[in-house]
């Protein structure tokens, strides 16, 4: 029997739309920091703050974006958040005050939020169900990409010109091609439980009850990574003597992302969920043991390819693990769960991180990293697989 078509038109506009939005996201990342500095004269706690609205309103607006894609013509949600996406890159153009462009950039992240559910869950909706397990595996890839050449393309242009408006300006177009692509997406007619009038409003239309143990343990990875993303440059500089190599880890922490989620697509074809979590929590474990345990070259960049490793088998494994407990009806509450709890861990690990670096130093905060991830790895084992697969075997839509 012929296998169904993956790579359907649907499926490759909303890949390219997840890559453009992404890219656009990614390619004002870096310098941020460096524009309030040098535009409105920030303090480096100032900077904190402003660009911490933006992840504080995507955090508030996922529950009620997985709401809303689940009671909503999916389409419709999907363009307006892509929309106003999209404008607010015009509202830095006009932010001509450091108070103007806390405001944008805070608002900003909302529709940011909303639309990476909405985004993904259509990726999820135009996938033939006998390939949606490697889909949804593929499907992180256009991120992965977007993450991996979006700041190295904006310091380049910076470099080149000395000009942010020109960043905001490319951002701008590019999140207008992903929304045109968007745009021509064909979706099938959504499904709708006979009970959802009864419990429209209930928590589980905001959080997915059923997937609270497989969002715990994902908080644990994403406490992880938010020490490791926020204080990477600062502790390669005055523990490991590295000065510029970040740049070089996150490049590789994005091969390694891709290289697995290739490398594992065939295990998530064949519906191996379990297995393909398992190996990317233990290549995590030691990606962040080696991390801290080896303050060499070697340790730090081999880290980042043994992260991206775990990561791409984790991310896709456990989404594809929430989704498939999750009604028809619900998996927009199922996508904006898992992306809630990683979000948690992460604003977690940024302030923990904080504290125990500035009370113990940072190689205390990085063994801190290593245990948090111990402890993800052995909820998984002892309860969360267990929970899951009990769940699967019963679960009714």
């Amino acid at each position: 029997m012929a296998q169904e078509r993956l790579w359907n038109r649907n499926y490759c506009r909303v890949m390219a739309a997840n890559f453009a939005l992404f890219f656009a996201f990614y390619l004002l990342t870096p310098l941020l920091p460096l524009y309030l500095v040098e535009r409105f004269d920030a303090t480096k706690d100032i900077v904190g703050l402003v660009l911490s609205g933006y992840t504080l309103t995507a955090l508030l607006a996922r529950p009620f974006s997985g709401f809303l894609v689940d009671t909503f013509p999916r389409k419709r949600v999907l363009m307006w958040c892509f929309f106003l996406f999209f404008l607010c890159f015009g509202g830095y153009l006009g932010a001509s005050s450091l108070l103007l462009f806390t405001i944008v950039r805070t608002l900003h992240g909302a529709p940011f939020g909303a639309l990476t559910v909405a985004n993904s869950t259509v990726a999820i909706d135009v996938l033939p169900s006998s390939r949606r397990n490697e889909g949804i595996g593929y499907y992180g890839l256009s991120n992965n990409l977007a993450m991996a050449i979006a700041p190295t393309i904006a310091i380049y242009l910076y470099r080149l010109t000395d000009n942010f408006q020109l960043l905001f300006w490319v951002a701008l177009v590019i999140a207008g091609l992903g929304m045109a692509v968007d745009n021509g997406i064909t979706l099938p007619a959504q499904k709708r439980s006979s009970e959802q009038p009864k419990r429209l409003y209930s928590l589980d239309r905001f959080f997915l009850l059923r997937g609270w143990l497989l969002a715990i343990n994902m908080a644990f990875f994403g406490f992880c990574f938010g020490v490791v993303s926020n204080y990477l440059a600062i502790y390669s500089r005055d523990v490991m003597g590295i000065t510029g190599g970040t740049g070089t880890w996150f490049l590789l922490l994005a091969g390694g992302l891709m290289a697995s989620r290739l490398q594992g697509a065939r295990a998530l074809r064949e519906g191996r969920l379990v297995q393909n979590a398992a190996e990317g929590i233990c290549l995590s474990c030691i990606a962040y043991i080696l991390f801290v345990a080896c303050p060499n070259s070697v340790g730090y960049y081999g880290s980042a390819l043994l992260l991206g490793f775990g990561n791409g088998h984790m991310w896709p494994a456990f989404l594809n693990m929430i989704i498939s407990i999750a009604r028809h009806n619900e998996r927009g509450t199922a996508n904006s769960t898992l992306l809630i709890s990683w979000d948690v861990g992460i604003g977690l690990g940024v302030l923990a991180g904080g504290f125990v670096a500035e009370h113990a130093g940072y190689t205390a905060a990085f063994w801190m990293v290593a245990a948090s991830q111990l402890i993800g790895a052995i909820t998984f084992f002892l309860w969360t697989r267990k929970q899951y697969l009990t769940l699967c075997n019963t679960k009714t839509l």
